[in-house]
């Protein structure tokens, strides 16, 4: 199978020409949308959406992304190879999240035009013309190796996101655990989903803190949430803080959208500090 994710939206044709040059080498090969409504080029975006959906797909699975603001640049093409199948598209940062769930197993520079659909490709479409071709050579059984030049792994671009980071001070006798980390994606309901992971808040009280990073620490306006089970845990209209489905700590707004409630802060990577604060 081929899953598909790209800012290309469903007005243009652009989605159906990558699906016709895959066909034209892996006939009957499968392929599967996960989205085509990113935000235009924005590579965050397409990073969470590839990371929150490639897990449910078989072992050998072949994802094909293409969100690429630098294509006819000097930005590498990319195919890389985890324990659970095969990434195409550019080195911009867009796979970055899979080589943080797992190892690389190999990343090559898609350098040998062997495997093209033309020799000289479009410097404004290598969807078409490098990326999806080679996502259909993957199918097929090409081998990794012969498609281009080995990359190290460690090289691959990372987005500039605020990390996740955790420290442990104590307070009154009672330990508190104070995580850190960014609004990572924000959904269609406008829920704010951090990149603070399920597994710090699974026991206790806890809330989340909001503050900006740009103001010193005598001056930031804090905003805090308390943690929740579910959406329905507050009254319609107000916030709060839960783990939703995709496994990380999200801010929302009952019946409304948290995103639009904090239009201020509200954008992907900004320089925002979250803090989520659980009593153990």
């Amino acid at each position: 199978m081929i899953t598909m994710l790209s800012d290309f939206g469903s007005k243009d044709s652009y989605v159906a020409v990558m699906k016709g040059a895959i066909a034209q080498i892996a006939p009957g090969i499968p392929t599967c949308d996960l989205t085509h409504e990113v935000p235009p080029q924005n590579i965050l975006a397409a990073r969470f959406n590839l990371l929150m959906a490639y897990p449910y797909f078989p072992k050998g699975t072949v994802h094909l992304a293409v969100v690429d603001p630098g294509v006819g640049s000097d930005r590498r093409a990319s195919a890389l190879q985890s324990p659970s199948g095969f990434f195409v598209g550019p080195d911009n940062g867009l796979f970055s999240g899979v080589g943080d769930r797992e190892p690389l197993l190999a990343a090559v520079s898609l350098t040998n035009p062997d495997y093209w659909r033309v020799p000289t490709p479009s410097v404004t479409f290598h969807g078409r013309d490098i990326f999806a071709p080679i996502a259909a050579h993957l199918a097929n059984g090409v081998p990794i190796a012969t498609l281009g030049d080995h990359i190290e792994p460690s090289s691959l671009v990372k987005p500039n996101l605020p990390p996740f980071a955790t420290s442990h001070p104590k307070k009154d006798n009672a330990k508190l655990a104070h995580y850190a980390g960014c609004f990572q994606y924000i959904d269609g309901f406008g829920n704010l989903i951090t990149n603070i992971p399920a597994r710090v808040v699974a026991d206790g009280s806890w809330q989340l803190i909001i503050c900006a990073s740009h103001q010193s620490a005598e001056s930031q306006e804090r905003r805090k949430f308390a943690g929740v089970k579910t959406y329905g845990d507050v009254p319609m209209g107000e916030m709060a803080a839960l783990v939703g489905s995709h496994g990380w700590v999200e801010l929302a707004c009952n019946g409304d959208s948290a995103a639009i409630a904090l239009k201020d802060i509200a954008t992907l990577g900004t320089e925002i500090k979250i803090i989520c604060t659980q009593i153990i």
